[in-house]
């Protein structure tokens, strides 16, 4: 079977957008009809169905990440998990944060509420490359330094971040290491077990194929025991069965990582389709994504060469966010123009162009981009 055959055929359009939105499988999208079917008709929406909901989709996350599933947060966005870490962790004035001068403003803001509520300050590292290296990040850590958080792929540079040398840099300081993986997780592997990351945050409509709406955390659990609780949501610590004694009184259940999820997580229209999506790629397996997407991302660079353009981001571990631009940036933004025109979908970012392929696209989608181009 071909990677893209559960999607749908885009209207007749070349969609080279994931680093913005990633397609839904068509099996994820009728999912969704069955699960408004149980609203349309209420009965079918069994007590069974509402604890499988996020029992489900937890499973598939932890599996993606190789963790156990108590130790997945379910979000409706990466920003969810970065600021259970900001406001969850105890501060002191002085405490320092570093992140990086051009990521994305997700992986900044959190951290920027701190400095007015508690007196942390927010250091910026501008990295010389597309992504900090380790030896940038050990010389901006000082006594002070309690967290760095970075992305891991970079949305403005397609550079992707050595997570193994900056995690080890973090432990030898005494660093929490926050990394957001929305470019990445879905088309690069990630292993909980042995990557030296604190804390994974990720949307769910990028790579990983669900609605917009979906994200994740996942917290090591010494991270997680340092949190400091800072809502109680009730069906984190109760079951819709425990509604039914006739002595009711709730207690406070902490040690899983339920109690951080999102409040509502038996979300039929966004959890059951992204569950659907989630076990699609975890059937394809990430290793294979990421060779797929590779030949993808070697097809465009090679033919964009050939063609005149400059390639910006590396060619060294290329990630499948792939930056050009024109001889001359000013007619990048018409160029942009010109392969909408042709129905051809990328993106436009700080005066460049960036196509990003996944699963879905096959080498017809990539030479349609490049003929448009040349066109």
């Amino acid at each position: 079977m071909a990677l893209s055959d559960l999607f749908g055929d885009f209207g007749g359009r070349t969609w080279l957008n994931t680093a913005h939105q990633g397609a839904v499988p068509v099996p994820a999208a009728a999912a969704v009809a069955e699960a408004i079917g149980w609203k349309v008709s209420p009965h079918e929406l069994t007590t069974e169905r509402f604890e499988e909901v996020p029992r489900r989709l937890r499973d598939a996350l932890g599996r993606l990440v190789n963790a156990p599933a108590e130790q997945v947060v379910l979000a409706n966005s990466a920003s969810y998990g970065l600021h259970l870490v900001a406001n969850g962790l105890p501060w002191s004035a002085g405490d320092e944060v570093l992140v990086i001068a051009n990521d994305f403003p997700s992986d900044i803001f959190p951290w920027l509420t701190l400095e007015k509520r508690f007196g942390v300050v927010v250091r910026r590292i501008r990295p010389a490359q597309a992504v900090v290296d380790p030896q940038e990040l050990a010389a901006a850590i000082t006594p002070r330094t309690k967290l760095f958080c970075t992305t891991w792929v970079n949305s403005f540079t397609g550079g992707a971040a050595d997570l193994t040398a900056l995690g080890e840099v973090c432990r030898s300081n005494g660093v929490v290491f926050v990394v957001n993986g929305s470019q990445a997780v879905g088309a690069r592997p990630f292993d909980a077990a042995v990557t030296p990351v604190d804390a994974l945050v990720s949307v769910g409509f990028k790579w990983l194929c669900g609605p917009y709406g979906t994200g994740f955390a996942w917290l090591a659990p010494h991270l997680r025991e340092r949190l400091v609780p800072t809502k109680a949501y009730w069906l984190a610590h109760l079951s819709q069965r425990d509604l039914a004694g006739d002595d009711l009184s709730p207690e406070l259940v902490d040690g899983t990582a339920h109690d951080l999820d999102i409040f509502g997580t038996a979300n039929f229209t966004t959890f059951v389709p992204w569950t659907v999506s989630v076990e699609h790629v975890l059937d394809l397996g990430v290793d294979r994504i990421r060779t797929y997407d590779r030949t993808l991302v070697d097809r465009l660079t090679d033919g964009l060469d050939r063609a005149g353009f400059r390639v910006l981001s590396p060619r060294t571990d290329p990630s499948t966010l792939v930056y050009f631009t024109h001889g001359d940036p000013a007619r990048n933004q018409d160029l942009h123009r010109r392969l909408a025109d042709a129905g051809v979908d990328v993106a436009f970012r700080a005066g460049k162009l960036r196509a990003s392929p996944h699963l879905y696209n096959d080498p017809a989608d990539v030479d349609r981009l490049l003929d448009a181009l040349a066109g």
